[in-house]
């Protein structure tokens, strides 16, 4: 009886996709969801062997269910309640009023020049001194990205182009 099953298991590498398609419907009594082949080979191998020894004891049946049972497992994390809004004083709109927007962490101090050899000539640019974009020949740019593209022609990761990146 054992090398029956295991000619049944070897046959199973030299069946055509559609053949396990066909194999995993009889075995399972519905139609499979997918075509890859190792997954469909490794379900109707598992089904054969648990139908001619046996399939799992009610003990691990127990276990496993048990391990399933998610109900008090978190998918998201509890919502934190909302803070108070800020008080409307003249003393909160000023501080408000004073915080600028950074710009991107990634990016190097403002006033920084980035130098970079490209196609036999230097490429310096820098970033602005209020942080809020890159100087290249004049002209301003929002993303060390865009002045990349502009210096190059194409769309290329700003940071890759000036070796900055892991750098922080």
């Amino acid at each position: 009886m054992a090398t029956d099953i295991e000619r049944e298991l070897s046959a199973l590498q030299s069946m055509t996709t559609t053949e396990l398609c066909h194999r995993y419907a009889e075995l399972h009594g519905q139609p499979a969801r997918t075509r890859h082949r190792q997954y469909l080979i490794r379900k109707v191998a598992w089904r054969i062997q648990a139908l001619a020894e046996g399939d799992l004891s009610e003990r691990a049946r127990r276990r496993a269910a048990d391990l399933a049972n998610d109900a008090d497992v978190r998918v998201m994390p509890p919502r934190l309640p909302d803070p108070e809004p800020p008080a409307h004083d003249a003393a909160t709109l000023q501080r408000v009023a004073k915080v600028s927007t950074a710009g991107d962490p990634r990016l190097p101090a403002p006033g920084t020049a980035l130098e970079r050899k490209y196609k036999g000539r230097t490429i310096r640019v820098l970033v602005a001194p209020d942080g809020d974009g890159i100087e290249y020949e004049g002209e301003r740019f929002k993303t060390l990205s865009a002045a990349a593209k502009a210096i190059t022609g194409m769309h290329i990761n700003g940071y890759r182009f000036f070796r900055l990146e892991g750098k922080s």
